[in-house]
């Protein structure tokens, strides 16, 4: 079953009655009381400082496995709740991931990069025609852990390429738009990936590459980089199409918010990207536990 992704970008008080998310919108809005039930939930966003939301909402949502996001003062996500506790058979799984191997972990580190790299070349293909023989040279040359990091290699090429109307646009967190897009878009993406890691049994915070002593996502940051172009597709196509993105608008985050539900292909079938990030993640429980030795990732085909 596919979750639905919420954004509230207006004041409203959220609360839970009948195991359905209650929303109440202030008396001079003149807004209907609107319900879902809570197991149809897979990520909330919370935008406008004025919204209200009971601790036993909260607690119905994360007892659900929803991912709940904080946006700040410029509505950009900043803040991500996730349940400690979902699969049946977590301790063994955790003790599983926390003893997996470095060369397994520098092996799975190979495997992500390579997928990323050739995605990333299949959107420049896609989209502006670009053959990327020297990326999927890259691909091939990326060694176990990304020893010569030709991710950051690749990275340089493709975001050269990738808006070249913008005069040399630079991926940047606090750079010029598109980026404030693709940190949203990515955000959204982040919390999916977390909520899968969670539901098949993992740790979201110790990564097979990434290691920071303050985040708390580093399993999710790592898993997340082969579906990152899908991301990249959507805010080009947004930015293509001649919006303005210099502020986030509702319109904008209503084309973002598709992200979960956006078609992608694994294992040779077509899968909406939430269903996929799970399937994704479960492999990467059996490469901890012996059971494959390579996680499956999401391909985009020209």
């Amino acid at each position: 079953m596919i979750k639905k992704t919420l954004a509230f970008g207006n004041p409203a008080y959220l609360s839970l009655r009948d195991q359905q998310l209650v929303i109440k919108f202030p008396e001079k809005d003149n807004k209907p009381e609107r319900t879902i039930p809570i197991e149809d939930i897979g990520v909330i966003i919370l935008e406008n400082k004025q919204i209200t939301i009971t601790h036993g909402l909260i607690s119905a949502l994360v007892d659900n496995n929803c991912a709940l996001i904080t946006c700040d003062n410029n509505q950009l996500p900043s803040g991500l709740m996730m349940p400690l506790s979902v699969n049946t058979v977590q301790s063994e799984r955790f003790h599983d991931q926390i003893t997996a191997s470095q060369p397994l972990k520098k092996q799975l580190w190979q495997q992500t990069v390579q997928c990323k790299i050739r995605n990333q070349a299949a959107v420049l293909r896609k989209i502006h025609g670009l053959p990327c023989k020297n990326m999927a040279a890259w691909a091939n040359d990326v060694r176990s852990g990304d020893a010569d990091n030709k991710e950051a290699r690749a990275a340089a090429y493709y975001w050269k390429n990738m808006f070249p109307d913008i005069t040399a646009f630079t991926r940047d967190q606090f750079g010029e738009a598109p980026n404030n897009l693709l940190n949203y878009g990515y955000a959204i993406l982040r919390a999916v990936v977390a909520r899968a890691l969670v539901s098949s049994g993992m740790l979201p915070t110790l990564g097979i590459h990434h290691h920071n002593r303050y985040n708390a996502y580093c399993l999710a940051d790592d898993i997340m980089e082969p579906y990152r172009p899908y991301v990249d597709m959507i805010v080009h196509r947004i930015h293509s199409s001649g919006i303005n993105c210099e502020q986030m608008n509702t319109e904008i985050k209503r084309m973002l918010l598709q992200i979960p539900t956006t078609d992608v292909t694994i294992e040779g079938k077509r899968s909406p990207l939430m269903v996929a990030v799970s399937t994704t993640t479960s492999s990467l429980y059996k490469c901890y536990s012996g059971e494959l030795r390579k996680i499956l990732y999401p391909e985009i085909s020209v």
